[in-house]
């Protein structure tokens, strides 16, 4: 199965059909042009829900950040935590609340099926470490390293979640490099694409890896796959 973030378009301009003839199921959680997230699943997908338990809006609107799907027995959530642009802006409060809910919706799934394999997988916004970020000096100030979001992380990670750490490529865990001044070659990288388990799936992961080389084609994303192999038995 596969996780989408930043989607960036509705449901309806979503290319559903061209997938499902690649042999994929298809949920969608898109708006229009900003954010927007996806599951697709080559061994079943069912029990979708789109956004979370008493969701925080955003300067009135509900954005698609968040969904959900049970994919032969594994319940995947995918998200898109917001950005939070500055520590003193509005969106940063936006940001540690979207967090709330998330563990809030999270903590009811466990509550209800503590026994099911369950996995939050996407773009956290946050690198949970100083080892995390290429340079923690220069993010002095900055979002995604500050101690409310990585407060926040540690408070979902509580639930008994955790973090399925890839195998480091070069030294380094970097999911995420800028587009500008050649961030991706001299290695000013971060990790924000995370995967938090429960203990039902953390305890069947076989490998955990980073496709860098997704992230070096023209036009590719700013950030690299995360993969993950189970062996569920």
């Amino acid at each position: 199965m596969l996780a989408i973030q930043e989607l960036k378009c509705t449901d309806e301009a979503f290319p559903t059909l061209q997938i499902q003839a690649l042999g994929y199921e298809v949920a969608t959680h898109g708006t229009g042009r900003w954010n927007g997230v996806a599951v697709l699943s080559r061994v079943g997908l069912e029990d979708v829900t789109r956004g979370l338990i008493s969701q925080p809006q955003y300067e009135g609107a509900d954005e698609p950040r968040a969904i959900a799907a049970t994919c032969q027995g594994v319940r995947v959530w995918g998200v898109y935590v917001p950005n939070g642009r500055e520590p003193d802006h509005a969106h940063f409060a936006y940001k540690l609340d979207w967090f709330a809910a998330l563990k809030n919706t999270v903590a009811a799934e466990l509550a209800a099926a503590p026994d099911r394999p369950l996995a939050i997988i996407g773009d956290f916004n946050v690198a949970p470490t100083d080892d995390d970020v290429w340079d923690i000096a220069a993010f002095e100030g900055s979002t995604h390293v500050t101690e409310p979001e990585r407060a926040a992380l540690t408070s979902l990670r509580e639930l008994g979640l955790t973090d399925v750490m890839p195998r480091s490529l070069k030294g380094n865990p970097y999911t995420f490099w800028d587009y500008r001044n050649g961030a991706l070659h001299r290695g000013w990288g971060m990790r924000i694409d995370l995967i938090y388990a429960n203990a039902g799936f953390a305890g069947h992961v076989t490998d955990a890896y980073i496709d860098r080389d997704e992230r070096k084609g023209k036009g590719a994303s700013d950030h690299a796959p995360v993969v993950v192999d189970l062996d569920l038995g």
